[in-house]
């Protein structure tokens, strides 16, 4: 199905979300049509922040807004759907369109295979009504479903389309990029040279798996890194409870920018604890990259300025090699908390593979390695 046909379908004129490779359809054409220009379309920190934007729409307009995400994202709408949106509470009304990954009989990557289970169940349990649109969905079934929709939007309540994969297309292709010049896999490299066998914890999508196929190249072992395959934006969280707890050595945490904002809170947790011994590192692309590379908020924000607010005893940012060297040369020997943000380009090698063992295995091996240290 076209992506214009569906947003002509429901109508609306002021979308949010949390860019999902299963949208990527919707994504683009929301980007090419509107940019991210506040009053039609707005990228958001996490799916719960979008709900509270789509609601803040809703009580200035009346109409109805859209809020789109990966499925993952569900666990972050369940408390503003239950204690906001709900039609016992304040009966807001709110379009979801969910991308499904890891449908069942579909192939997915582990991360994705429970969450795809439960994804129409967390709906029914939330009271939103849902309708799946796959690849054989037509307009005039979307359309029927959309009038049914529209009964239950005027009395408060909520509704999802629930999206396939490779269910909606869209023909223009946008090209999302930054003037960065050094790339995020070459920065990992280079953290790897530096933190020897210090553990790693590396957050969500491609730099776990940049990190995972440097080891191989490298011929090193697996047991030094924690990677964070799912729960986007708590890779810091784990760090620092590791940090805490194995405080006679360094801890590293390779985050990303868009992982960063989902769950900014956790500087400030991490700023008032400040563990030695934690070396922070945002490698800030700007993009959502590993979902196609939409733009986040990261490239118009200080974040060196957010981590000293938030006690970072230090926090630097940098764009070039030699300056990425000695700094992580100057966190490893240091004894402070540490945060490095590195500006890196948009991109990723064409033949990046994935991680070929478990997240138990993962699991198993790093506390392995945590407890012989």
């Amino acid at each position: 199905m076209q992506v214009e046909k569906l947003t002509e379908i429901i109508g609306a004129d002021f979308y949010t979300g949390v860019p999902d490779s299963q949208l990527r359809a919707l994504c683009d054409y929301l980007i090419d049509t509107y940019g991210i220009d506040g009053r039609h379309h707005i990228i958001a920190a996490n799916e719960g922040n979008c709900v509270g934007l789509a609601a803040g729409y809703h009580l200035a307009t009346g109409r109805t807004p859209v809020v789109y995400m990966q499925n993952s994202g569900e666990g972050n709408i369940i408390n503003p759907v239950a204690s906001l949106l709900n039609d016992k509470v304040y009966a807001i009304p709110m379009i979801f369109i969910i991308g499904w990954r890891g449908e069942p009989g579909v192939h997915d990557e582990p991360q994705h295979i429970y969450q795809g289970e439960i994804t129409v169940r967390l709906l029914d349990d939330m009271g939103i009504n849902s309708f799946v649109i796959g690849t054989d969905t037509t307009e005039a079934d979307v359309a029927k479903q959309m009038k049914r929709f529209r009964e239950l939007l005027s009395e408060g309540k909520n509704v999802a389309f629930v999206i396939r994969k490779g269910a909606l297309e869209y023909g223009k292709k946008v090209d999302y990029r930054n003037d960065n010049k050094i790339s995020r896999e070459d920065i990992i490299r280079h953290i790897v040279s530096v933190s020897g066998d210090d553990p790693i914890i590396s957050t969500t999508g491609k730099a776990s798996r940049e990190l995972f196929e440097i080891r191989e190249a490298n011929g090193q072992s697996h047991k030094y890194d924690f990677l964070t395959v799912g729960s986007m934006g708590h890779s810091s969280s784990i760090a620092l409870g590791v940090a805490l707890n194995k405080s006679d050595r360094k801890v590293w945490c390779i985050d990303g920018d868009g992982a960063m904002l989902m769950h900014m809170g956790s500087m400030a947790v991490i700023g008032a604890n400040s563990p030695g011994n934690l070396i922070h590192i945002i490698l800030n692309n700007s993009a959502h990259e590993t979902v196609g590379g939409m733009p986040t908020v990261a490239g118009s924000m200080d974040i060196v300025a957010a981590a000293k607010a938030c006690g970072y005893k230090n926090a630097v940012c940098v764009d070039n090699f030699e300056d990425l060297d000695n700094e992580l040369k100057r966190a490893k020997s240091g004894n402070e908390l540490s945060l490095i943000e590195v500006r890196c380009s948009i991109g990723a090698r064409g033949d990046l593979g994935r991680p070929t063992t478990t997240p138990i295995e993962n699991k198993t091996g790093f506390m392995n390695h945590l407890i012989s240290l």
